[in-house]
């Protein structure tokens, strides 16, 4: 029998949320008790499937797994830069995979590479999908160490120029959909091994009947040439939207069943979904794919294999062709990328997607204004400009000044100027946020006001400013005519949507400076001080408090550490001690200007005059005049927290109050047996709730205190099933079990998270998160056989075996 073997795609992605001109995600309340969707689908699904547990049939955890290191795999560039610096961990279990994928199928890591912002590449000129190529090609060498052999398209949308760029750049693979083939023909290797092939001409199966089981050889008109995998469609459609990941079983038995006896060739069954379906859009998902993983390696009758390790082994027996302009999510081709075709989430099916083609022309249209200013301003600096740009991602990916230095080194046509560095950066900003605009999500949902579109649009914003700073040409007004054709569900048309949502994010030099002047006078700040991607250093700074008024003034100099772009200014900061801040910066002049401003606010700030400084303030500032809500977000939370702080306090202790003053009435009520009034039982809610959270963020717990607060809420029967309130405990545990796997010989320490786990045992709180069972999982591997050993002779290692089992069982970790 010919072989048999099974892959698993997954394609995680994550479209980029940075803010473009801090380079950093902001709060998402969307997202919450996470910061963002980032950390919430990680969370959930990037690393559940680096640590999967493969359970038996009573529950018990027979493995902990990464599922990673068995399947194949994208992740995009954007979400693995942004996972490096936030979650290091899961980003470090991803490259442990592809290393130990290397070992598992002889040479061939199951990582692939992806087109780096998840452009629609047949709807990019020829210039841009060479670059989102090689950016991508470039992200993952420095990542995985090594040469992509695959590359994902976003949306898998394909035209035959983007095969040729990925061939040109060593790319043997591609994975596409059934219906993205047009027509097969059979090759002489694959005519020798079917003879009954040997007759046939080439077949249409533009309906989707290509056969996915076996690699298809596509001739580019180059010369070149480029493997495509045709997934299997329904075993993948099953996956993603019918259920098929309820059952590790189930699932394993749908891929096996797709084997068929009269094939006469190595079948290679294979399926690709977005990666996410494995834990966030399905939970437990991981899971599922770790048996079902696990199930085919044990099955003699298949192997689990990867498409490198495929094609080495079974080079192409057939040819095929492709549909041109075709994609994995719209049937009709890339359209939903560029009109109104029909295609949408289905969540509002009276609305229309007529802003999507107008859109897209806005944005052709700054793309190909940025591109003369980039030519016409970079030929005196740069050799070879457009080669330059796909060199630009060795900056991106290391920011760091001997990076930078290397770069215009090689790039720049002779000795250069700190003012032409800064210059050749900024075109190669604009460049990348003319890439990133096209980034495909803006297109893909319902409406144009949604958080997608409105990321491309700031995008667009950075970029018209970049082009202005560069060139002196205001690009925006013509941009903003064009967008006036973008209609909306919603508001009155993307217009609308610009000026409401992108154009106020916008931030410069002196904005950047209202941020740290305003948070410098609630926090202490060094003297040498970085936020987000700019260096700011005090010069002078001065902070000044009477009563619950505040007021602050000093200079600093601000760096980019993208653009290198420099500033010093002064400024001045007043808070009257309600939510009232007013700030005003400007650029420093001289010494003299500056110690007048600091004298003429100081007077009547000294003698109470409030209302007098800050109309001074308004007079030497002028527009340049700033408050709490020009914070970037996350800032202006910590800033809004303390200057709201009596406020929260007293509502607070209003809550207790209405709780701890009615705790008799309570008394009688419930010796009546009669229930509650509503009202008392929030407050009681609120207050057992807040103190369980206080105590969870803490490192140890006072057990006594706990054991009151639990009390309580069973007393009362209060409903404490709050996400916020699991999040906390739940990170409790996984820090505590940290340190135990830091200090496996710690008994107490041991024994006080059990006994803290005895205590809540009663509440509806889920400790048993993925981390928490890694964490055991790793501490049983660590210790336990030790223990056991030790457990006849010794009551300490007794009572250690003792404390871990109840922690298990705390955890839902029983093991086979």
């Amino acid at each position: 029998m010919p072989s048999r073997y099974i892959c698993i795609h997954g394609h995680f992605y994550q479209p980029p949320r940075e803010n473009p001109w801090i380079e950093e995600v902001e709060v998402q309340d969307s997202a919450a008790p996470y910061h963002d969707w980032n950390e919430r689908i990680t969370a959930e699904c990037y690393g559940p499937n680096a640590s999967a547990r493969i359970l038996d049939d009573k529950g018990r955890i027979l493995d902990i797994v990464n599922n990673y290191s068995r399947m194949s795999f994208n992740m995009g560039a954007t979400l693995l830069s942004w996972m490096e610096r936030n979650a290091p961990d899961v980003y470090a279990s991803i490259l442990e995979a592809d290393r130990l994928s290397l070992q598992r199928f002889n040479g061939h890591g199951s990582a692939i590479a992806q087109v780096y912002n998840h452009m629609i590449m047949p709807l990019a000129n020829g210039r841009d999908k060479r670059t989102q190529a090689v950016w991508g090609i470039k992200d993952f060498r420095k990542r995985f160490g090594r040469e992509p052999e695959g590359i994902w398209l976003a949306e898998t949308a394909v035209d035959t120029e983007t095969l040729e760029v990925a061939a040109s750049l060593g790319i043997r693979f591609t994975i596409l959909a059934p219906r993205q083939c047009a027509r097969v023909r059979p090759l002489l290797a694959g005519k020798a091994l079917a003879p009954q092939l040997q007759e046939e001409p080439w077949q249409d199966v533009s309906d989707g009947r290509v056969d996915p089981t076996t690699a298809y050889k596509i001739n580019l008109p180059s010369g070149r040439s480029i493997v495509a995998f045709f997934y299997d469609g329904p075993i993948s459609q099953a996956l993603a939207f019918e259920g098929l990941l309820k059952s590790g079983g189930q699932f394993y038995g749908r891929l096996k069943g797709a084997f068929n006896g009269a094939r006469p060739w190595p079948q290679l069954v294979h399926i690709a979904t977005d990666g996410e379906s494995y834990g966030h859009h399905h939970s437990f998902g991981e899971m599922a794919l770790a048996w079902c993983l696990e199930a085919a390696e044990q099955d003699p009758d298949v192997e689990v294999i990867n498409y490198g390790a495929f094609l080495d082994r079974h080079p192409p027996i057939m040819e095929a062709e492709i549909v041109e302009n075709s994609s994995w999510s719209c049937i009709h081709g890339v359209e939903r990328w560029r009109s109104d075709c029909g295609c949408n989430t289905g969540g509002h099916p009276d609305w229309n997607q007529a802003w999507r083609k107008p859109l897209r022309q806005a944005f052709d249209w700054l793309r190909d204004e940025t591109a003369r200013i980039f030519e016409e301003h970079a030929a005196p600096l740069l050799k070879a400009p457009w080669t330059a740009r796909d060199h630009y991602i060795n900056v991106m990916l290391d920011r760091s000044p001997a990076s930078v230095q290397a770069f215009l080194q090689q790039e720049a046509k002779g000795a250069i100027t700190l003012q032409d560095s800064s210059k050749i950066l900024k075109l190669m900003e604009m460049q990348r946020f003319a890439q990133l605009i096209y980034t495909s999500c803006a297109w893909f949902f319902d409406e144009v006001s949604g958080i997608e579109t409105v990321q491309n649009l700031q995008y667009a914003v950075r970029t018209i400013q970049l082009a202005e700073d560069i060139s002196g040409k205001f690009l925006e007004e013509q941009f903003k005519a064009l967008l006036k054709q973008v209609p909306s569900n919603v508001l009155s048309g993307g217009l609308e949507v610009y000026e409401a949502h992108a154009r106020p994010a916008q931030v410069d030099m002196l904005r950047v400076s209202a941020h740290f002047a305003i948070v410098s006078l609630f926090q202490e700040v060094e003297a040498a001080h970085e936020f987000a991607c700019y260096a700011i250093e005090a010069d002078v700074h001065e902070r000044t408090r009477y009563g619950r008024s505040k007021m602050a003034t000093g200079k600093a100099s601000i760096t980019s550490r993208i653009t290198g772009e420099h500033a010093v200014v002064q400024f001045a900061v007043l808070h009257l001690g309600d939510h009232t801040v007013t700030c005003g910066v400007t650029y420093f002049t001289d010494p003299v200007h500056f110690r007048t401003m600091v004298t003429a606010l100081r007077e009547p700030f000294d003698r109470g005059d409030i209302v007098e400084a800050i109309r001074l303030l308004d007079k030497h500032f002028g527009r340049n005049t700033y408050s709490i809500n020009h914070l970037f977000r996350d800032e202006q939370r910590l800033v809004v927290n303390q200057v709201l702080a009596p406020a929260y306090a007293l509502a607070k202790s209003s809550y207790r109050q209405v709780f701890e003053s009615n705790y008799a009435v309570l008394n009688f009520l419930d010796w009546l047996r009669i229930p509650p009034p509503a009202h008392v039982i929030d407050a009681a809610r609120y207050v057992v709730g807040h103190d369980l959270k206080k105590l969870f963020s803490g490192n140890g717990i006072n057990r006594e205190e706990l054991r009151a607060v639990v009390a309580e809420a069973k007393r009362w029967g209060l409903n404490l099933d709050d996400e916020a309130l699991n999040f906390v405990a739940v990170d409790w545990v996984r820090r505590q079990l940290g340190e135990c796997l830091r200090e496996p010989d710690d008994l107490a320490r041991l024994q006080a998270l059990r006994l803290v786990l005895d205590e809540v045992a009663d509440l509806p709180l889920n400790l048993a998160s993925w981390r928490a069972q890694t964490n055991y999982f790793a501490l049983w591997n660590r210790q336990q056989k030790a223990m056991r050993r030790k457990a006849a002779q010794s009551p300490e290692a007794a009572r250690w075996i003792e404390s871990f089992s109840r922690i298990g069982k705390a955890l839902r970790v029983e093991f086979a």
